[in-house]
């Protein structure tokens, strides 16, 4: 009886330590590019020049996994954290060519139509002054 109680004990603790050790996994990582980043809610501390608004957008078919055919319903979401990483590495590399600092204003939006989805990313290239 002693060991089934132990050994309840012990699985009780593993559950627990493991449950605990979900915690401390955090939700987002903030990815970090060459050239800083500010989303919408963000400004940078440092004066800046705009040199132009750039734009990256993608329209894909619908994956199978995405929709039930029988209902014509959407079941599952295309966007996620990597390809929003994805297109905000392009933009960072476009404003990287022409001599960006930073991109301000950042915006991502995603869209969905009967039969594709569409991402499409702007944000605003600058130059801080003062360097």
């Amino acid at each position: 009886m002693k060991r089934i109680i132990l050994f309840r004990r012990s699985v009780l603790l593993s559950v627990l330590t493991a449950a605990l050790w979900g915690c401390v996994i955090p939700i987002s990582q903030k990815t970090s590019f060459p050239l800083d980043v500010f989303y919408d809610n963000e400004t940078p501390e440092r004066p800046y020049s705009e040199i132009q608004w750039l734009e990256i957008s993608r329209e894909d078919a619908l994956r199978s996994a995405q929709t039930k055919k029988e209902e014509k319903r959407m079941l599952e979401r295309g966007n996620n954290i990597e390809a929003k990483n994805l297109m905000t590495a392009q933009l960072v590399m476009k404003a990287q060519t022409i001599g960006a600092d930073a991109l301000v204003n950042v915006n991502y939006q995603y869209y969905t139509g009967k039969d594709y989805e569409g991402y499409s990313m702007r944000g605003l290239a600058v130059r801080y002054r003062g360097d």
